[in-house]
């Protein structure tokens, strides 16, 4: 069956529950991070994790590269400031993780400690092409819950925040699909 874009009200897909994360990464030495919203257990037995990282985007090269990252979850008290500086900068422009407080964890990659709730780490088995992203599968090898905050959903975001939806995120909808 073909996809009848003139029968989806794409503010439906709003009402699909996410949080806001930062995938963090290191590749010989670089590290940047991105927030994303597409993030999930795949599996209990063995703990496996997905997450959907736009091909354009400077993550995705070094990810490709270290086949390895950390997921910090962010608390509701993460400001606007820190999700724009993961969201809406390029760490082809600036160095991200020198504005924030992180360590290295047990893969070597980056975890936000600034308004993180939890994290988790993992080692990639397998890439699945989405054309524009790529569904990165791995393995959880580390994690941590770092405070009993209440985590960020992606409704808060929009909602409390009234945060925008970057052109490259998995959950943009351009305006003239809105209308």
């Amino acid at each position: 069956m073909t996809a009848n874009l003139d029968k989806l009200d794409f503010r439906a897909l709003w009402k699909i529950t996410y949080g806001l994360y930062v995938v963090g990464v290191n590749h010989n030495g670089k590290l940047n991070g991105q927030i994303v919203n597409t993030a999930f257990q795949l599996t209990a037995e063995p703990p496996t994790f997905g997450i959907s990282i736009n091909r354009e985007n400077l993550t995705y090269e070094l990810l490709k590269g270290s086949r390895k990252f950390a997921l910090s979850v962010l608390g509701i008290s993460a400001p606007l400031k820190l999700i724009g500086l993961f969201g809406f900068r390029s760490g082809r422009d600036i160095d991200k993780f020198s504005q924030v407080n992180y360590k290295l964890g047990y893969t070597g990659s980056p975890i936000l400690l600034d308004h993180t709730v939890a994290y988790i780490e993992c080692e990639v088995f397998k890439e699945v092409d989405l054309s524009t992203h790529t569904l990165f599968i791995g393995n959880i090898v580390s994690g941590e819950v770092l405070s009993d905050e209440e985590p960020l959903t992606y409704a808060q975001y929009h909602e409390l925040k009234k945060g925008k939806t970057p052109k490259r995120a998995t959950t943009y909808i351009s305006e003239e699909l809105m209308k």
